[in-house]
Parts: structure tokens; sequence; C-alpha cells
């Protein structure tokens, strides 16, 4: 997060400085832009002054030849002729220094044309009146006539220099109006240009100090979470690595170091130093998952063997993956931790899983080896005691019919536990082969299986309907047969047995001795009205060999519910019991219904 706003924070600043930039660009810009204005109006002001002074100067000189073309006609003396005939050339130049002051302006180069012709004119009439008085009988009306239209052509001059003037006023007068306005809003224009960048930089400080604490608390923060991140690494047995995609270079933290017995940078961080402690037979294989680095996003766990510094063989587990950060590098960040006790203890669990089951196979195979070969003498001792009864049992005394009568009950008695054990161990074996079946189907088979006794007992079995699952169908049909024998087994004299099966579907969080999860199961309930059992009894007549009854009583061996609870245990389910003395028993098994 802090990273985040740090990045946001910069580009902030970044934005701020090229603004800042722009403004200093755009102030230099109008700067620049108003010095020009201004050296120009000032340029224009000059020239102003220029072409006024330099019309007063022609008119001057035009006004000098007037004089002394007056003057030598009065005295006839001839210096009087000196400023008439320097005239001419001095006229030609201010009127040139004119136009060329005056070029940029149409109406005053139209101006100068008019003035142009009168100056003519008046020049032309000068000389006329000069070479008229320069005759011995001049015609007086004549030089009357000359001097008449000379200052009338004076006095054309003299308007249009004084319209001139009149209009270079005019001009300088807007142009000084111009220069007055331009000075007004250009300190005005600077001064607020400067007042906003004054303002970028001041937010600029702000934001940069506001930074430099978020730094410095970022950097103390860092640093706490580096020391932590060390202990963590020491009390947890791993250490971290880095390899930066963009550089190629890795970086080893302390413990890393001291994971190979060596002290915390003691060598330089790289593939190759590294790989002189991974032990010989691992080395390939360390290499051509290291080489999957620069590919995968993510670099999956694997482990193999070291060679510490000390020479003690220890296994490490690596795992990392590529991180982008928000300058767009790209690093791939992971973990080596020592995981020898727990490849040492998980040898010794597969170990001992292999022995157990080895175990199991020889138990498995010593019940069923046992159980048959047990057979056959049984079968013999029957066979035998058969022949006896039928050949010769009159022949016996009483205590050795009572002693034939014992034999013949304790095979009988043996020939059951043989078939119980033998069932139990089909129930044990680990080959479950599920699939979908009529649960209805399977229970009309068990009560075909007890067909007789439900006869002779004149049994009443009612049964709701049962849902189709997925399960080890000769194992459901056992437990069906279990339930219903053992409720007629221990159902009550001269009282007819009635055995009750209803199914529902549950939610686990409605039954009090599930576990308190939003699983679905069917339950169904096995009710007899027999002659039940006490309560605290509940647990124990699940365990193997467990009787409630003396053997002379009812028989059985007690194995018939530790199979009905194995075969529900094969199946992720739940059975339970429930009884109250001589009114009767409920089981009740849980299956999933998803």
């Amino acid at each position: 997060m802090k990273e985040n706003q740090l990045h946001n924070s910069t580009l902030l600043l970044k934005i701020i400085f090229i603004i800042s930039v722009a403004v200093i660009f755009f102030i230099g810009g109008i700067t620049f832009k108003h010095i020009t204005v201004l050296k120009k109006t000032s340029a224009w002001v000059s020239n102003s002054h220029e072409v006024n002074e330099e019309l007063e100067r022609l008119i001057s000189h035009i006004k000098d030849a007037e004089t002394g073309q007056i003057g030598y006609i009065l005295t006839r003396d001839k210096s009087f002729l000196v400023p008439y005939l320097k005239s001419k050339d001095l006229v030609k130049n201010s009127y040139k220094k004119v136009s060329k002051l005056t070029i940029h302006s149409r109406t005053q180069q139209a101006n100068l044309k008019n003035l142009l012709f009168y100056i003519n004119k008046r020049q032309n009439y000068l000389s006329k009146t000069l070479y008229l008085t320069e005759q011995e009988n001049y015609d007086k009306t004549l030089l009357r006539n000359n001097l008449i239209i000379g200052k009338n052509a004076m006095d054309s001059i003299r308007v249009k220099i004084e319209g001139m003037m009149i209009a270079q006023k005019n001009l300088l007068k807007n142009r000084q109006n111009d220069y007055e306005s331009t000075m007004n809003y250009t300190p005005l224009l600077i001064y607020l240009t400067l007042i906003v960048t004054l303002i970028l930089i001041t937010i600029a400080f702000i934001k940069m100090n506001r930074d430099l604490v978020t730094l410095k608390k970022t950097i103390y923060t860092l640093s706490v979470a580096n020391e932590a991140n060390n202990l963590a690494e020491i009390v947890g047995g791993f250490g971290s690595w880095q390899f930066n995609l963009e550089t190629n270079e890795y970086t080893f933290s302390d413990n890393e170091y001291r994971l190979l017995g060596c002290e915390p940078q003691s060598f330089k961080a790289s593939i190759e130093e590294f790989s002189k402690f991974v032990h010989p037979d691992d080395l390939q294989y360390v290499i051509d998952n290291e080489k999957n680095i620069p590919i995968n996003s993510t670099l999956p766990a694997f482990t193999y063997r070291v060679i510490r510094k000390d020479g003690e063989i220890r296994y490490f587990r690596a795992l990392g993956r590529v991180v982008t950060i928000t300058s767009g590098g790209r690093t791939h960040i992971g973990t080596t931790s020592d995981v020898t006790e727990e490849v040492h203890a998980k040898n010794y669990i597969e170990d001992r899983n292999r022995e157990l089951e080895n175990n199991n196979k020889e138990l498995t195979a010593f019940n069923y080896i046992a159980s048959h070969d047990l057979q056959e003498p049984l079968r013999k001792i029957e066979t035998f005691l058969s022949r006896l009864v039928t050949k010769d049992y009159d022949n016996l005394s009483k205590s050795g019919q009572q002693y034939v009568s014992s034999i013949q009950s304790s095979a009988n008695r043996m020939r059951i536990l043989i078939e119980d054990l033998l069932q139990f161990s089909r129930t044990n074996k680990n080959e479950k082969n599920f699939e979908e079946a009529n649960l209805n189907v399977l229970l009309e088979k068990s009560k075909h299986e007890l067909t007789q006794i439900i006869d002779e007992k004149k049994a009443i079995i009612e049964s709701t309907e049962l849902p189709t699952l997925k399960v080890i169908p000769f194992q459901i049909q056992q437990l069906f047969i279990n339930l219903i024998g053992n409720s007629l087994k221990y159902s009550k004299e001269s009282i007819t047995p009635i055995i009750k099966i209803n199914c529902s579907t549950i939610i686990a969080t409605d039954e009090e001795l599930l576990p308190q999860n939003n699983h679905r199961y069917y339950k169904i309930v096995f009710e007899d009205n027999g002659i039940g059992f006490e309560q605290e009894y509940a647990k124990k007549i699940f365990i193997l060999f467990n009787r409630l009854h003396n053997k002379n009583e009812y028989e059985g061996t007690g194995i018939g519910l530790a199979i009905c609870k194995k075969i529900v245990e094969n199946h992720n389910g739940f059975i339970f019991a429930q009884g109250v003395l001589n009114e009767g028993a409920i089981f009740s098994i849980y299956l999933r219904a998803d």
C-alpha cells in the first residue's frame, strides 16, 4: 500500500515538475514577446520623432533657399545665394530620409509624393524668379506672378508638412498608447504566472516533504520487517533468495548462507556458487529446475540434497514465483527450507506404512487360510459325529450322549464363528468397488437370505422406499442381513417380531450425533420390538466379540454388529444404537446423500 502511495506521489511530482517547466517556458516566451513588442514600440516612437525632426529640417532648408533668394533680389549680393544653392542637395537628402523613415506608412508615402510636387514647383519658380531678376529689362508683372505662384507653392508645402507632422504625431500617440498598454498588463501577466509557478513549486515541496516523512516511516517499517523476517528465517529454518530477471543477478538472505553452514554473505550469491553445495546426484535436477525460472511464472516446490560446509547432508526444498514491481521490473523470489527432519519422518512413516501394509496382507492371508484350514477338520468332526449319532448313539451311556451333544453344539458354534470371521475379514479388505445400487433390491435379497427364520418366527418387516446410492452392494446387503438377523435373534418369545425400516433425508446440523456441517445424509432406521438393551451398552455392542448375553441364552459370536459398523465406516457413514430394556432397539444408519 505504501509503495503504491509513493509511486503515485512520485508520478504527481513528475507532473508538477513538467507543468512548472512548461510555465517557466511560457513566462519566458511571454517575456520575450513583450520585450520584442516594447522594442518595436520604442523604435516606432523614435521613428516618429525622427520623421518630425526631418520634416522640420526639410521645410527649414526650403525656407533658407527662399530667404537667400529674397536677399539676393533686394541686395544683389551673391553671398545670399549660398543657402539657395546648397538647399537643393539639402532638401533632396532630407526628403530621402523622410521617405526612408516612412517607408512602412502608405499614407505618409502618398503625402510625400504630393509634397515632392510642391517642392519641385517651388524650386522651379525660385529658379525662374532669379532668372528674370538677372535680366536688365524684366517684366515686373511676370516677376510678381512668379513670386505669387512660388508663395502659393510654399504655402502648400507648409500645409503638407504640417499635415504629415500631425499624422506622425497621431501615429506616435497611438504607438505610445500601445506601449503604455503593453507596459501595463505585461508585469501583471508575469506576476500571475510567477505566482502560479510558486504555488506549483510549493505544492511540490509539500509533497516531497510528506513523501520524505512517509519514506522514512517506510524505511523504518521495512527495517523492522527485514529484521523480523531474518529472525523468522532463523526460527523457521528457511532462507530466501531473489533472482532479477532483468540483470540476471542473485541475492541471498543471511540465513540462506547459514543453512549451508557458512557465514552470512561469505560468498557472492550465484547459482554457480550455490551449486557447489548441491549433492552431485541431485545437481542436474537442480540445474534443470533453475532453467525454468525465466520461463515459468511459478517455480514448483522441489526437494534436493546439499552437502553443508561441515560435510553434513541435508534436504532442502525450494519454491518461488515471479513478481512484477511498480517500476515494471520482474524478479523471481523464492524460499529455501531445510526439510531434513520432515523427509526423515516421511521416510519413516512410509517404511512403517509398508510394514503395516505387509502385516495387514499377512493377517488377511492368515485369517483366510486359518479359517479355511479350520473348516476342514471341523467338517470331519461334524461328519464323524453325525455317523456316531446315526449308528452308535443308542449304545452310548447317558453321559456319553451328553458329551456328543456338547461336541455337536461346540462344533456348530465354531463353524458360525469361522464364517463370521471370514465375513469380517472380507469387510476389511482394501478392494472397495462402489457402484450404483438400488437399496430396495438389496433389502429384498437380504430378506430372502433370512426367509427360513422369518417364516419360523412369523416376523413382520415393514419398509419405506429406499434410495439408489453408489455403494459396495454385497456389503450393504450384509449390513441389512445382520441388522434384521439381530432383531430376529433378540425377539421376545410368544410375541410376533415387528421390524420397521424407515428412510428420510436430513442435514448434518439437524442431528446432534453427526459432525456439524451442511452435508446431506440418508437416515435409514431399523426399529424392532425385541428384548432391547440398556443404553449404557449402546457403544459396546459394536465392539468385536462383545456380547451382552450368555452364549447359552442366545446364539452368536459377537461379530455381527462389529461387521455392521465396519461396513458403514467403509461408506463414510455413521451408525448409532438406542435401546430400552424389554421394549426394543433402534439402529440409525447415516449414508452420504451428496
